[in-house]
């Protein structure tokens, strides 16, 4: 298959594994990228710069091309950590939720590489393209970890690519072969898929969260500014984040302004996360996921989803033929 994608950043595969913090590290990326997609580390906000050149490494170690994504709000002055991002030597660098776009878009040009970012409403793209950012994800409301909660991933495409000249990749919803041959008809350049490859077995998802990952429903997941908030992470509100249901998201979802208002309850929930997490226990901690989670049944080297995500191009040629 080939697209903008495909030609532009020297792939074989329009499919982009999404730079999921603490999940995508570079193991998972290198397997992307040496399976024909494009592989992408994310880069969170508790990541060092040792951690970040060892991942980054790890990533291009396969000799293929490979992603980096950051968190806009988190990542601090681009100037910091820039130079650590261009020495790996990554063809695509994701900037997304908050901070200063315009600051990375010119010095990542300066070095060559590709400009992404994710958005999550028209208003939201259209402020990427006037800032010169090279291709938009479009990230619909039903994709796993953070981002906006207003438009589904089709109606946000649709309307994206009406609008806007520049190469658009979907996010969100995304697991199946199914879903990159909608999205790549539709118009997309690709597909950014987040909790299939979060289930792969070079990811670093524990075993609790994989094996509950690989059990949920379609229906099994909610958004939620709860974690955040347990976790005194300073994301902004309009990025809350999408997760399997648990006890806390039973007792909490919906209810978080109501608890920003009760430090005690806040603190104790604080306590029950930061345990849960270490102990691996799902039923507390978050683990987080898309919609399309659903539709994940077994736990699989990233190169054969890969492999199975590249059947889209059967269904794109029977598609033609109607």
């Amino acid at each position: 298959m080939r697209t903008w994608l495909t030609d532009h950043l020297q792939i074989e595969i329009p499919v982009v594994s999404a730079p999921m913090a603490g999940v995508a590290g570079g193991r998972l990326a290198r397997a992307v990228s040496a399976a024909g997609a494009l592989g992408m580390v994310g880069i969170g906000t508790s990541a060092d710069p040792a951690w970040i050149e060892q991942e980054l490494s790890e990533a291009a170690s396969a000799g293929k091309p490979f992603g980096v994504g950051l968190i806009g709000w988190s990542v601090g002055d681009p100037a910091d950590i820039l130079p650590l991002v261009v020495a790996a030597g990554p063809a695509l660098v994701s900037v997304s939720y908050g901070g200063e776009l315009s600051d990375w878009v010119a010095g990542l040009h300066d070095a060559g590489i590709t400009v992404a970012t994710q958005v999550g409403t028209l208003d939201d793209a259209r402020d990427a393209d006037a800032i010169g950012v090279d291709v938009l994800v479009a990230r619909g409301a039903e994709a796993g970890g953070h981002g906006r909660n207003q438009v589904a991933t089709l109606p946000l495409l649709q309307a994206v690519l009406e609008e806007i000249d520049a190469p658009v990749i979907a996010a969100g919803g995304i697991a199946t072969a199914r879903g990159v041959a909608a999205v790549l008809a539709a118009g997309a350049v690709g597909a950014w898929v987040g909790s299939a490859f979060a289930t792969a077995t070079e990811a670093d998802t524990g075993p609790h969260a994989r094996e509950a990952m690989v059990g949920a429903e379609l229906t099994d997941t909610v958004y939620t500014r709860v974690f955040d908030l347990a976790q005194r992470l300073a994301w902004p509100r309009e990025f809350g984040g999408r997760a399997l249901v648990n006890g806390v998201t039973d007792t909490w979802a919906g209810r978080e302004d109501e608890l920003e208002r009760q430090p005690a309850a806040l603190t104790a929930l604080s306590d029950q996360v930061v345990s849960a997490r270490a102990d691996g226990d799902v039923s507390v901690a978050p683990v987080y996921a898309g919609q399309a989670v659903g539709l994940v049944s077994s736990v699989r080297p990233a190169a054969r989803i890969v492999a199975e995500l590249a059947t889209a191009e059967d269904l794109l040629r029977k598609a033609a033929g109607l």
